[in-house]
């Protein structure tokens, strides 16, 4: 591994840690692609002298990932990105970045429930047991809320505001939001946090700074990203649901009902936490039935 390259890579990384605030989750992402790139060099300083190396690498990650674009995109993006910092900051003297094409993005329909099987989801964890009414709370939090696994098992209890009736978000790029929270996520998460909870707090391994993780495991600490996706998948199996279930269906589900309901299509990019309205929009082709009803009644032709 060349010296040079390893210093290129730590700048940048630097760069985008200090300079764009990305989160550690993403930086490490984006160290773990570069990393990829280092390995694969034949030479260690070739990096710099042409791009036939980055062109090289790209060409073997199509080849091995061909059934997962989504990931090729993403090394490409990264590589490319590198490199457009390293010809910014005079690391090297070719725009190597200006030769990079990055894979075209599939577009990807986004998976959904109706509401009655997202009323079955939520309903199947058994609640009498406490892990039960846990994932009870945690589902109904999901989909209420439209969030991101990460995002629901990085809550503290001192985001949630049942007065208020809102949960604190922290969200990609530690961007901040509020989310209303509806009565029967509201009522579940109380159940949960006032009989349930106390009982799984354990001392010395329950972190209480901000009231301490808000969702917990049997041990007392935070509930894992991991498992969290497990009950979502538990709960669909015991619901009877069919085909891929994923907490992301969830949020899917949420950003569709909300748009078929009659929400702003401004309004639910600022619930999801989009930086563009042009990740929200992949959503509206769910949504036919709703833009008929409207143009029918709002356009003067119609």
């Amino acid at each position: 591994m060349s010296e040079g390259l390893a210093e290129a890579v730590e700048q940048y990384l630097a760069h985008l840690r200090v300079e764009r605030g990305l989160s550690p989750r993403t930086l490490s992402a984006y160290g773990a692609d570069l990393a990829a790139f280092r390995a694969s060099l034949r030479r260690a300083d070739s990096w710099r002298d042409s791009p036939e190396p980055a062109l090289e690498y790209l060409r073997g990650q199509r080849a091995r990932f061909h059934r997962a674009p989504a990931t090729v995109r993403r090394r490409a993006a990264a590589l490319r990105a590198f490199y457009r910092f390293a010809f910014a900051e005079g690391l090297i003297a070719r725009d190597v970045a200006s030769l990079l094409d990055l894979p075209r993005q599939a577009r990807r329909l986004p998976d959904t429930l109706d509401p009655a099987s997202v009323e079955r989801l939520v309903l199947a964890p058994d609640e009498a047991t406490p892990t039960g009414a846990r994932d009870r709370a945690l589902l109904e939090l999901l989909y209420a809320c439209g969030l991101r696994i990460s995002e629901a098992v990085g809550l503290d209890l001192d985001d949630v505001s049942r007065e208020g009736a809102y949960v604190r978000v922290v969200g990609k790029g530690d961007r901040e939001r509020l989310v209303p929270v509806g009565d029967p996520a509201l009522e579940a998460v109380a159940r949960y946090v006032d009989e349930i909870r106390p009982g799984l707090v354990r001392d010395g391994r329950t972190p209480l700074a901000r009231g301490g993780a808000l969702f917990l495991s049997s041990r007392g600490r935070r509930l894992g990203r991991q498992a969290a996706w497990g009950v979502v998948r538990a709960a669909a199996v015991r619901a009877g649901l069919e085909g891929h279930v994923s907490p992301h269906t969830l949020r899917h589900s949420f950003a569709t009902h909300m748009l078929e309901g009659g929400a702003d299509l401004r309004v639910v990019q600022e619930l999801l936490g989009h930086a563009s309205i042009n990740t929200t929009q992949l959503y509206t082709h769910l949504t036919g039935p709703r833009i008929k009803e409207v143009y029918a009644r709002a356009h003067p032709r119609a």
